[in-house]
């Protein structure tokens, strides 16, 4: 019966309240059921937002299949499609007519060697994106802004015959609208290895016309080294390959010429999420660990947002003040 009894008063001692007014003594206040984040919050607890830019090298490059080249001393080169009256001076952003052929022109039949064009770009890309993470797997999507510089296509052969050329406006802004998925495939501590693909749109500068233009997707592999500094902010590094292109249609030939912009690139950036728990109400309080007023659950408010917080005891000073700096020297610093 007394065996019995001590039970039945350990229970009601350690029993959860539902609130305040349920608890007579402050030591039941311990013991006060703590309500959840609302579904609203515990919904954008668990979307990643990620801003980062970087640096990009693309390899700007097209083939003449089934076209040959007229090369003007002292103009940019032109092509054709088996008869010469039909000339085009642009067919890397539109699709443009040429002048007259000079005397004395060095022309190169269609199917006479490898010809084509080839040039350098280089993007300095700003890139957001959001994402959801399931435990090892992600879903999301972003955008990226680049500005883009191309340099001058010079030709694949016939380089002593045949001169390079610029296109008429060398920067521009390029556009990416992608969707994304992925997986973690390997974690050490705060490190961890992700591989992920991005699969979606681009859009070129105002000079591309669109209407003669026939764009493919475009995707894009890397693999993403991040390192966590808490559980709410990351950094991380991606190095990735993206394949993509477009084709440009000549009416009178009846063909296109195919343009591909296949590109590596390093992404540098962080990754940060909304904490699921509130940030503590009182500025007078220094608790550095997830603590309670109530029967509300709040988080630190003197730990940084960039630190790894242990939820039990906190980590904002591992080491005590006495122990640091001048305090080292004296015996007895209290």
């Amino acid at each position: 019966m007394l065996v019995l009894l001590m039970v039945v008063g350990l229970t009601d001692c350690f029993s959860q309240y539902k609130s305040e007014g349920d608890a007579s003594i402050p030591l039941e206040h311990f013991y006060i059921k703590r309500k959840k984040a609302g579904p609203l919050r515990f919904l954008l607890s668990k979307l990643h937002f990620s801003l980062s830019t970087g640096y990009s090298i693309t390899n700007f490059k097209h083939k003449l299949d089934g076209f040959g080249i007229i090369q003007n001393d002292g103009l940019p080169p032109n092509i054709f499609s088996g008869d010469t009256s039909a000339r085009y001076a642009n067919w890397v952003t539109d699709v443009a007519p040429a002048g007259p052929v000079s005397a004395g022109a060095f022309i190169i039949g269609p199917g006479a060697g490898d010809l084509g064009f080839q040039s350098k770009m280089i993007t300095i890309p700003i890139k957001g994106s959001v994402h959801l993470e399931f435990d090892r797997y992600r879903i999301g999507g972003g955008y990226e802004l680049g500005y883009s510089m191309v340099g001058e296509f010079k030709p694949i052969s016939f380089g002593d015959n045949i001169s390079g050329f610029t296109i008429d406006r060398k920067s521009f802004f390029m556009k990416h609208y992608f969707g994304m998925i992925g997986a973690m495939v390997y974690r050490y501590y705060e490190y961890a290895l992700v591989v992920d693909a991005n699969i979606g749109g681009y859009k070129l500068g105002n000079q591309f016309n669109t209407g003669v233009m026939q764009k493919s997707l475009y995707f894009n592999i890397g693999t993403t080294v991040e390192r966590d500094f808490s559980e709410y902010f990351r950094v991380f590094v991606r190095p990735s390959y993206e394949i993509k292109g477009y084709k440009i249609t000549i009416p009178e030939a009846g063909s296109q010429i195919n343009h591909r912009l296949n590109a590596w690139t390093v992404n540098v950036g962080v990754t940060y999420r909304l904490p699921e728990i509130r940030r503590c109400f009182l500025k007078s309080c220094h608790a550095q660990i997830t603590h309670a007023h109530g029967n509300r659950e709040y988080r630190s408010r003197v730990h940084p947002i960039y630190k790894k917080q242990n939820p039990h005891y906190g980590e904002n000073y591992p080491e005590l003040i006495k122990y640091k700096g001048k305090n080292k020297k004296k015996l007895s610093p209290y």
